[in-house]
C-alpha cells in the first residue's frame, strides 16, 4: 500500500471516528464475517482472504467500505449494471469492490441486510457512493454522501427506512398532519367564526392557555356548555387568566396586553353561540380539536417543532396576507436547529432574540440546551433566565408568549418592544446575552427609512450582545452586498467593532413561496475585525431539502449529511473544495457572498478534457462544413477578412 492509498484510509478513518462508528479494519472481530472474508479474495478464486478497507455491523445492518485514491478507480459499469464477475474490475474498483464483499458476506452469514460504500479520492476531491444490499442479494445504488452521518447509530434505521423502503419518517408524517390540521381548523374558524386573519392564531394560542391550566383543574373542556349568563368564552378566558398568572408572567402591565389581546374569545358573540351545524359553541369545538391535535404534542413531547408558528404560517398562506405586508417570514425549523448548531450553543449561554415572531429560535435554543443537561438546576436557569426575547407586534407577542409558555419557560422573558429604539448597551447589561439570533423584517428599508435596512438590524443586534458573544442572522443576499451609501457605511461600522466570521449562502427554497433569496451570517461581537482575518463563504444552496407539492420544503435523505458536511467545515474539521468554501479576508466594499470572492481551483478531470476536446473538434467540423475554414486560421487574407466583415 502506497502513502497516498493510506492517506485515503486515514481521513476514511476520521470520518467514521466523527460520527462514532467503529468498524474493524481489513479483518472482523465477528467470527461469522471473518469467516465469510476468509474466502471473500478479490480474484475471485475463493481460496483467500479478502481484506476490505473496513467492515462491522451497526444495529442488524453489515457495514463495509472499500476505497481508492483515484478517483478515476471509483466505479465501473457494463450496461449500468456494477461488474462483479471480472476479477481485474472488482481488484480496480472501489465500488465494485464493495459490492463484491457485501454480497459475499449476506451469502455465507446470517446477516440480512448489508450497507456498502466505495470511497475514491482524497478530504479535498473525493466521491462516496453507498448501496444497500438485502437478502435476497439484489443491490440499489444510493445519493452519494459525504459523511457517515446517516449510518449512525441513532440514524441507520431513519435512512433505511426513507432511503432504501422510500417511506416517509415519522417528522414527514408528522409535518404532513399539522398542516392537515392546520387547513382543516383554518376552515373551520372560517366557516364557523367569520374570523379577521389576525385573530384565527390568536383564538389558538388562547384555547391552548386553557387547556394547559385543564392539568391543574382550573378547567374543563365539558365545562363548555354554550351557557348564555356565563359564557364558553368568559370560561376561556377565566382559565387563561389563571394559566398566565400561574406561569408569573408580570409585571401587570404586560398580563393586560395579553389578556386584552385574547379579549375576542369572550366578545365574539357568534363564537359564543351554539351552532346548529356543529350542536355547539364553536369555542369547544376548537378546543376540541385543538387537544386531540396538537396540545399534546406540544405539552408532552420533546420536539423543536414551533407548532404555532406552523399554524400561523398556513393560516396567513390561506387568507394571502402572510405577513409580508410587514416583513415578516417565519423562520423554518431546519434553520432555528442549525443557528443553535453553527454557534455550538451550550447549556449556560444566554440567547436574545430581538425579532422573535413566534419564538421559534427560542424554542430551537430551549430545546437544544435542554438536551445537553441532567442537571435540574440548570435546567431551571435555563427556562427562568437564559431565553429573552424581544417582538414588536402584539398578536405575534402574545402568540410567542403562549408558545414559551407551553414549553414550560418558567416564566416568559419576552417584551412587546421596539428593538431598534432600545438601548443597545442597557439591553447588553440587562440581559447578559452572549448569543443573539436573529431574522428581521424584509425589505422594509429605503433612503427614506434607512434604520430598516436589515444590516441596521444586525449591528444594532450585535452592539446588545456583550463582548466575546456570537451574532447570528439569516437575511436576504442584498444585505451582504450593501446596494445603498447607507448600507455600506454600516457594514464599514461593524467591522470597526465586530468581527466577521464567515456567511452562509442558503437554498433559495428556505423561505418557499417568499422569493427571498436568504444567507447566513456569523460574528463575533466586540472585538474589531482585523485586515489580515479570514472569513468563510460557503454556498449551501444544496442543503438536502426540496419542494414537496401541497406540503412545501421537506427533508430528504440527504440532508443530515449535507448538513454535517457543512459543520465539518464551519468547523475546520476538513478541508472544502472552493464549489463550497471559499476563505478570504474582506473590507466593507466588499460583497460579503460565496459568489463574490468564488475561483474554480480544481484540476480537470480526464473525461472533462475530453469533453471539451470533444466540444471543439465538433466545432471546428461545423465551421468547415459552413465554409467558415477560414475563422480557425490566424493568417486571415483580405478576401476573406472582407468575407468575415461582411
Amino acid at each position: 500500500m502506497t502513502k497516498i492509498e493510506r492517506s485515503t484510509d486515514y481521513w476514511v478513518h476520521n470520518l467514521l471516528n466523527e460520527q462514532k462508528i467503529k468498524l474493524d479494519p481489513e479483518r472482523s472481530s465477528i467470527k461469522e464475517i471473518d469467516k465469510a472474508l476468509s474466502t471473500a479474495t478479490k480474484k475471485l478464486t475463493g481460496d483467500n482472504y479478502g481484506k476490505p478497507e473496513f467492515v462491522g455491523v451497526i444495529k442488524d445492518y453489515v457495514i463495509v467500505i472499500e476505497d481508492k485514491k483515484d478517483i478515476s478507480d471509483h466505479i465501473h459499469t457494463v450496461d449500468n449494471v456494477i461488474d462483479i464477475n471480472n476479477k481485474n474490475i472488482v481488484q480496480k474498483y472501489a465500488v465494485n469492490g464493495a459490492l463484491h464483499y457485501g454480497i459475499h458476506i449476506l451469502k455465507n452469514t446470517n446477516y440480512k441486510k448489508c450497507f456498502v460504500f466505495g470511497i475514491s479520492g482524497s478530504e479535498k476531491r473525493h466521491r462516496i457512493t453507498p448501496l444497500f444490499i438485502n437478502e435476497r442479494l439484489e443491490y440499489k445504488q444510493l445519493n452519494d454522501i459525504e459523511t457517515f452521518i446517516n449510518i449512525s447509530e441513532k440514524n441507520i434505521d431513519e435512512y433505511y427506512y426513507r432511503e432504501v423502503l422510500n417511506e416517509d419518517t415519522n417528522e414527514e408524517k408528522e409535518t404532513e398532519d399539522i398542516l392537515k390540521e392546520a387547513k382543516s381548523l383554518h376552515e373551520d374558524l372560517r366557516n364557523y367564526g367569520n374570523l379577521k386573519e389576525v385573530d384565527k392564531p390568536l383564538i389558538v394560542s388562547g384555547i391552548l392557555l386553557a387547556l394547559r391550566e385543564a392539568e391543574y383543574g382550573g378547567f374543563k373542556l365539558s365545562d363548555l356548555t354554550g351557557d348564555s349568563i356565563r359564557t364558553d368564552g368568559e370560561k376561556i378566558m377565566d382559565a387563561i387568566t389563571a394559566n398566565l398568572r400561574r406561569s408569573n408572567v408580570s409585571p401587570q402591565t404586560k398580563l393586560d396586553k395579553l389578556l386584552n389581546q385574547f379579549s375576542i374569545i369572550k366578545d365574539s358573540k357568534k363564537l359564543n353561540e351554539i351552532n346548529d351545524n356543529l350542536g355547539k359553541t364553536p369555542l369547544k369545538y376548537y378546543a376540541e380539536q385543538l387537544n386531540e391535535s396538537i396540545y399534546q404534542n406540544i405539552r408532552f413531547t420533546s420536539s423543536a417543532e414551533d407548532y404555532l408558528g406552523r399554524f400561523y404560517g398556513e393560516f396567513m398562506s390561506y387568507s394571502g396576507g402572510d405577513g409580508q405586508s410587514l416583513g415578516i417570514i417565519l423562520t423554518p425549523k431546519h434553520i432555528t436547529e442549525l443557528f443553535c448548531k453553527l454557534v455550538n450553543l451550550k447549556p449556560n449561554d444566554v440567547v436574545l432574540d430581538p425579532c422573535c415572531g413566534t419564538a421559534g429560535f427560542l424554542i430551537a435554543s430551549m430545546h437544544y440546551m435542554l438536551k445537553q443537561t441532567d442537571n435540574e438546576y440548570e435546567q431551571k436557569e435555563i427556562k427562568k433566565n437564559r431565553l429573552h426575547g424581544i417582538e414588536l407586534q402584539d398578536y405575534m407577542f402574545t402568540i410567542a408568549t403562549t408558545n414559551m409558555i407551553l414549553r414550560g419557560d418558567g416564566k416568559s422573558n419576552l417584551i412587546n418592544e421596539d428593538f431598534l429604539k432600545l438601548n443597545p448597551s442597557k439591553l447588553q447589561v440587562e440581559k447578559q446575552a452572549n448569543i443573539g439570533m436573529m431574522n428581521p423584517p424584509y425589505s422594509q428599508g429605503s433612503k427614506e427609512n434607512s434604520d430598516l435596512y436589515e444590516i441596521n438590524f444586525i449591528e444594532h443586534l450585535l452592539d446588545s450582545l456583550i463582548c466575546g458573544g456570537k451574532g447570528i442572522v439569516i437575511v436576504p443576499q442584498s444585505t451582504m452586498v450593501g446596494n445603498t451609501k447607507i448600507e455600506k457605511e454600516i457594514k464599514s461600522n461593524i467591522l470597526k467593532k465586530h468581527t466577521l466570521e464567515g456567511v452562509i449562502t442558503c437554498n433559495p427554497n428556505t423561505f418557499y413561496g417568499v422569493g427571498t433569496n436568504p444567507v447566513i451570517a456569523i460574528f463575533t461581537t466586540g472585538e474589531p475585525h482585523p485586515k489580515d482575518k479570514v472569513c468563510k463563504f460557503i454556498d449551501f444552496r444544496d442543503d438536502g431539502y426540496e419542494v414537496r407539492p401541497h406540503i412545501g420544503l421537506i427533508e430528504t435523505d440527504s440532508a443530515k449529511d449535507k448538513q454535517q458536511y457543512l459543520l465539518d467545515v464551519w468547523n475546520n474539521r476538513i478541508d472544502a473544495p472552493t464549489k463550497f468554501c471559499v476563505q478570504s479576508t474582506i473590507n466593507e466594499n466588499d460583497e460579503w457572498l460565496h459568489s463574490y470572492y468564488y475561483f474554480n481551483d480544481e484540476i480537470p478531470t480526464i473525461e472533462e478534457f475530453d469533453k471539451t476536446i470533444s466540444d471543439y473538434l465538433t466545432f471546428e467540423f461545423s465551421m468547415i462544413m459552413q465554409d467558415n475554414e477560414y475563422l480557425l486560421n490566424d493568417n486571415i487574407d483580405n478576401n476573406q477578412e472582407d468575407k468575415y466583415n461582411e
